[in-house]
């Protein structure tokens, strides 16, 4: 095979010929014939059984072209792309193709560059980062969270008040016709929670246990279209009250809900877990902006299908957490099934998606730029800590994982680590700034 010529395009694309010699053509067009001579029924001759001449003969010398151009084309691809030494993205596109007088088959491909990189400062930036303090109050509303996760569920008998867990039969009735969705019984509605339709909830307030109401409802302007501004009646039964107990804040609840004898030491603890949950998200936070400044100062033109390929595998994992697991299916099937359109795709999923393309071409870039190696112990001291966050063991995660992607993501780690502790900290609202790498040990004393 030939590289004849290759274009690169302003939009990121690129442009390049193959040409095949006679020999190649033909074989890949007796390949054809082969593959399907048992289709082809030829008087004087059994099926399957006439030469190929006489097929040509009969049909034309043309007739095994259109298959054979498609044998021979993904190696005639693969041929121009690593003879150009090209890096693509995306599936390649045939332009143009066709058979000279010569029998040589002339191939025109175009494929996605993969994008070239123009660092700009990606160390030294600066970035916010606030950690708020944990107060008293703090502590105790997260000892209010865990009392009411522990809270049980006592009976009442009384009117209905908000708080109360109303246990009830309703009916939704559309100029007196029962609508989809509106009927359901024994159903546990917390009164307060806004779970329901405006205006519900507050008309149990004051129902006693046994006692049936109509409700009376007009559905706000932007609810679902057949239900949309239109009023409705609800027809209500009361079946049960219950209220959550919680239990005492004391010694005996810290040792039920914690390894601590006493209150006192499981506030402690409480507070400690605050203050490592507000660190990480200032850590994260700054890391976010630093890795989003250093995006912005770089140059880099993405082609569009590095985009709609991350557009997909966002949508495919957010499928995914419903229980959508079928890779096979195609995207415009799986839009369909939920409910996403082109708009949704443009205005909800596309900004995340051209931002993780190029957050993931900086990286690469910096590796590249600070020359980053790996050795045996980062990566073992990699899988123990992220295997040991996901529950797994480090067998399992290389296992699953495999280990060029796993050095990948060290890499990864390791260029935002040097982002990140080159950055000078600024604290919201003052000027004055500081590396990183003090703020921490300030911190820490």
């Amino acid at each position: 095979m030939l590289l004849k010529n290759v274009e690169k395009k302003e939009d990121n694309t690129v442009v390049f010929q193959v040409e095949a010699d006679k020999a190649e053509f033909d074989k890949a067009v007796n390949s054809a014939y082969l593959k399907n001579k048992g289709q082809i029924y030829i008087p004087g001759f059994r099926k399957g059984k006439a030469p190929r001449a006489i097929i040509e003969g009969m049909y034309g010398h043309e007739v095994f072209y259109q298959d054979a151009l498609d044998i021979i084309a993904p190696d005639a691809f693969e041929f121009g792309m690593k003879e150009a030494d090209l890096k693509l993205v995306g599936a390649p596109s045939i332009v143009d193709f066709n058979v000279t007088d010569e029998h040589t088959a002339q191939f025109s491909f175009s494929c996605g560059l993969y994008p070239e990189v123009t660092l700009g400062q990606y160390k030294g930036l600066e970035a916010e980062r606030n950690e708020l303090p944990v107060t008293d109050e703090d502590v105790e509303s997260e000892l209010d969270s865990m009392r009411r996760r522990n809270a049980r569920k006592v009976s009442v008998e009384r009117e209905a008040q908000m708080g109360d867990i109303a246990n009830i039969d309703y009916e939704g009735l559309l100029d007196g016709v029962p609508f989809d969705g509106g009927t359901d019984k024994g159903h546990d509605l917390e009164l307060g929670s806004n779970s329901f339709v405006p205006g519900f909830e507050e008309q149990i307030v004051g129902m006693k246990i046994g006692e049936e109401k109509d409700i009376d409802i007009t559905f706000p302007k932007d609810y679902v279209e057949d239900l949309a501004g239109k009023s409705v009646v609800f027809k209500v039964k009361l079946n049960s009250l219950t209220v959550n107990e919680l239990p005492e804040a004391d010694d005996e609840f810290a040792k039920d809900v914690s390894e601590f004898d006493t209150l006192d030491e499981y506030k402690a603890d409480l507070r400690k877990t605050i203050e490592n949950r507000r660190k990480d998200q200032a850590d994260n936070a700054f890391k976010a902006e630093v890795v989003s400044k250093a995006v912005d100062n770089m140059t880099v033109a993405i082609p569009e299908v590095m985009i709609r390929a991350k557009e997909e595998e966002m949508l495919r994992n957010y499928a995914a957490n419903f229980g959508m697991m079928d890779r096979d299916m195609s995207f415009e099937d799986l839009c369909k099934m939920m409910g996403v359109d082109e708009a949704t795709i443009n205005n909800s999923l596309r900004p995340g998606a051209e931002f993780q393309v190029k957050s993931d071409l900086l990286l690469e870039a910096v590796v590249k730029a600070e020359n980053i190696e790996i050795t045996d112990d980062d990566r073992k001291e990699y899988v123990e800590r992220v295997s040991s966050g996901m529950g797994v063991t480090a067998e399992q995660l290389e296992q699953y994982f495999g280990a060029e992607f796993i050095d990948n993501e060290l890499r990864k780690e390791k260029a935002t680590n040097i982002m990140v502790e080159s950055a000078v900290v600024k604290a919201p609202g003052e000027a004055k700034e500081e590396p990183v790498a003090e703020a921490k040990e300030e911190a820490a004393e």
